[in-house]
């Protein structure tokens, strides 16, 4: 395997040839994606299509059996050595992987620690900030998702839209170049949805790079620059959500938007 040399920018994220199997299942079937900083691109798919597997390559919590994930030029969870990909030591991937945060379908909050502390304990685990700096930046970014007067609560005195909001709050408080959503509302009842999307619909306008795994169609067409609809481990269709949404031009695009839009 080669890592494609890039130019580094702020919140590239540049994905070439990923390959992945589980045994004799090929998940991931040779996935070219590019995303330029401050791009929002909705990656939409039927069940088993592949999508939460390359989100997690990103970031390295699943890794490649071929190809290359670099963000910003840099391999996350590889380096580069004698034309070959050599996976690093788990306290470099962990630095490295602070560049991309991630928020899943199932919140994963620390069941015994506040909101607060919850904010703080990844920067202050990797020594990004002290603890009184991270409680300071942890106060804001709770107050950015609407939760300023929840800091001392925990995950179980909190709805699932406000633990969900907290993970987002945590995932920020790292400071990544590029932000992973994996169907980040669909373990939630209906009527907490709105107050997650509007988090996220706020991050989309402040330049953040995004990837989001969605079902959410009416909000893929609001906020995302780019629909990228995965089928069978690989990229079926992309483009402004204004064409694929409404004239998708490969058949499965349109056989699954009929399915869910019905």
């Amino acid at each position: 395997m080669s890592a494609p040399a890039s130019t580094g920018t702020h919140g590239l994220v540049e994905i070439h040839n990923v390959h992945k199997s589980y045994g004799q299942l090929e998940v991931l079937a040779g996935i070219d994606l590019t995303v330029q900083p401050g791009e929002v691109v909705a990656i939409l798919g039927p069940s088993g299509s592949g999508k939460s597997t390359l989100l997690r390559t990103i970031n390295h919590l699943e890794s490649v059996d071929r190809g290359s994930v670099l963000v910003d030029g840099q391999l996350i969870g590889y380096e580069l050595r004698g034309g070959r990909l050599h996976e690093l030591r788990e306290r470099e991937i962990l630095r490295r992987r602070t560049q991309v945060g991630i928020v899943f379908q199932h919140f994963h909050l620390f069941p015994h620690l506040t909101a607060l502390e919850n904010v703080i304990e990844a920067p202050v685990a990797t020594r990004l900030l002290s603890k009184d700096a991270a409680r300071e930046q942890a106060r804001v970014l709770l107050e950015r998702v609407g939760l300023a007067d929840k800091a001392d609560h925990f995950p179980r005195q909190l709805s699932g839209g406000q633990q969900q909001r907290v993970a987002i709050a945590r995932a920020l408080a790292l400071s990544p170049r590029v932000l992973l959503f994996d169907e980040p509302t669909s373990a939630l009842d209906p009527e907490l949805v709105g107050e997650v999307l509007d988090v996220i619909r706020d991050l989309a306008e402040s330049g953040t790079t995004l990837l989001i795994v969605t079902h959410e169609i009416g909000f893929a067409r609001e906020v995302a620059d780019r629909i990228v609809f995965i089928d069978a481990g690989r990229v079926v269709e992309q483009g402004p959500p204004e064409r694929v949404l409404v004239d998708p031009e490969h058949p499965r695009t349109r056989e699954f938007l009929a399915k869910v839009l019905s």
